[in-house]
């Protein structure tokens, strides 16, 4: 009896190798595309607040340095200094929560949807019931509705 020195093909010695190996996996974190309705509301949101902060920088100008700003190019005339710092302040904040809406950031949406509801809260108790209103409560339903496209 002679022992056969060939090896079986399911028993071999060494490490096995194949042809061809599957691509490493790597977790790539795919971001959900930016929905259309939430790009709308984040450009009037940023809108809004480029005009607000312009108008209290505009009153500060004026008020600070007379003459340097002409008094007609005041868009709120009935505020103090007080008043326009506090204008500055949250046009500041609207720009930066329009920014972090466009980029998706779930503190946005949360914030973004507080503020619709307290808008819409007022509008209601003040006996406000018009067209307004059901555009906010339109939209708060909307931003409750896509809020799984925010990480």
């Amino acid at each position: 009896m002679t022992s056969s020195s060939t090896v079986s093909a399911g028993a071999t010695a060494g490490p096995v190798e194949f042809d061809h190996l599957p691509p490493a996996w790597e977790p790539t974190p795919e971001r959900p595309r930016l929905p259309l309705g939430v790009a709308v509301v984040s450009v009037l949101t940023a809108a809004f607040g480029v005009v607000m902060l312009l108008a209290a920088l505009l009153f500060i100008l004026a008020s600070a340095s007379q003459g340097v700003v002409p008094t007609s190019l005041e868009i709120f005339q009935s505020i103090d200094l007080y008043g326009a710092v506090v204008l500055a302040v949250l046009g500041a904040a609207l720009i930066g929560i329009a920014t972090a809406l466009w980029r998706q950031e779930t503190w946005a949406l949360w914030t973004t949807l507080a503020l619709v509801f307290a808008t819409s809260a007022y509008l209601f108790f003040t006996g406000s019931i018009t067209v307004l209103f059901l555009i906010f409560v339109v939209l708060f339903v909307y931003l409750i509705s896509v809020r799984r496209y925010f990480y």
